[in-house]
């Protein structure tokens, strides 16, 4: 019997939950939620190769071997499997004549795959639909697909991942069957580092700095001053200094995760106000900046956390991303004692 691997790193629970399927019981759709970076679309991928692996699966729908001429269509970063589809970001309307193949298009829109979806598999199995990073440009890109939310073919299994679920419609949202991804322990960031080449001494930093994420560990270790990690605490220091920035960090796509850097040196700011400098710290690489800022009033600092829980409630709505920022500027000047 060929031994069958399932390379995906953490995600205990939604393995379980795969676990106890068969390709019989699977459902017609999913979606992932989970903060940046726990591992939500290369689980998607693997599940996905799983379905289309020719090797026996006796038990589960989980495995693949990772030699059959499927899984060899199948790569770690890209695929030309003809029965897998795959699109990340935001997926707009589309015009009605274009034609091109999936595979051919330079951008994939929701016309695409409302065509492709009517299509039957090449090799008379699944069909797997893998939208990463999900959302949608307009209302009519969204209602596009609706309808096969609602009915979708026969064996067409949709994964759907998102780290901002309630941007989604709700209707699309109620027909798939939600699983939670948790973030990822610091010996599973470390893991996944050492796989991707880092050195010893990046991979402590890095996973000291994720939170639990890969994408954050990857940000932080990054030594490109355009990055979103740089650019929002160059952002979050001149505010404090009570300087207005001349540019913004915030789009639809940066928001939430700019959001949270900057909570996080708020925090950070806050313990080393009340418990001194000795304090644990979790934005590692601005220690030293933030040990030179004043110390901040612990009323002010709450009403500061508040706002900036709030701003992210407000992101996940249709406001403005540079309105959000600019609450977020307004709740930080004067929060230094």
């Amino acid at each position: 019997m060929t031994d069958l691997k399932f390379e995906v790193v953490g995600a205990d629970g939604p393995k379980q939950f795969f676990s106890r399927l068969t390709k019989e019981t699977i459902a017609h759709g999913y979606l992932f939620t989970g903060t940046s970076g726990v591992g939500k679309k290369t689980f998607a991928r693997r599940l996905a190769q799983s379905l289309l692996c020719e090797a026996p699966h006796p038990d589960g729908v989980l495995g693949y071997d990772g030699t059959c001429a499927s899984c060899k269509l199948i790569g770690k970063e890209e695929t030309r499997h003809p029965d897998l589809l795959e699109s990340v970001g935001a997926l707009k309307i589309g015009e009605t004549d274009e034609a091109l193949g999936f595979h051919e298009a330079e951008s994939i829109t929701s016309r695409d795959l409302v065509r492709q979806l009517s299509l039957q598999s090449y090799s008379g199995g699944f069909r797997v639909f893998v939208l990463g990073d999900v959302d949608f440009a307009s209302p009519a890109a969204a209602n596009a697909l609706l309808k096969f939310f609602e009915e979708p073919p026969a064996s067409v299994v949709l994964l759907v991942t998102s780290s901002t679920p309630a941007r989604l419609l709700s209707t699309i949202r109620s027909r798939l069957i939600e699983i939670r991804f948790p973030s990822l322990s610091t010996a599973q960031v470390e893991q996944i580092l050492r796989e991707r080449g880092f050195d010893n001494d990046q991979v402590k930093l890095g996973a000291a700095l994720s939170q639990g994420s890969v994408s954050r560990a990857l940000a932080a270790l990054a030594e490109d001053e355009e990055q979103l990690r740089a650019q929002v605490a160059d952002w979050f220091f001149e505010v404090v200094r009570g300087v207005t920035p001349e540019g913004t960090w915030a789009t639809r796509e940066t928001l939430d995760e700019g959001l949270e850097i900057v909570k996080t040196l708020v925090r950070d700011w806050v313990a080393l106000s009340n418990a001194g400098k000795e304090s644990r710290l979790l934005a590692l690489d601005y220690g030293k900046q933030l040990k030179k800022l004043p110390s901040v009033d612990s009323d002010r600092a709450t009403d500061t956390l508040a706002k900036i829980t709030e701003a992210q409630r407000l992101a996940r709505t249709n406001v403005s991303p540079a309105l959000v920022a600019d609450y977020v500027r307004m709740a930080l000047t004067g929060t230094a004692a």
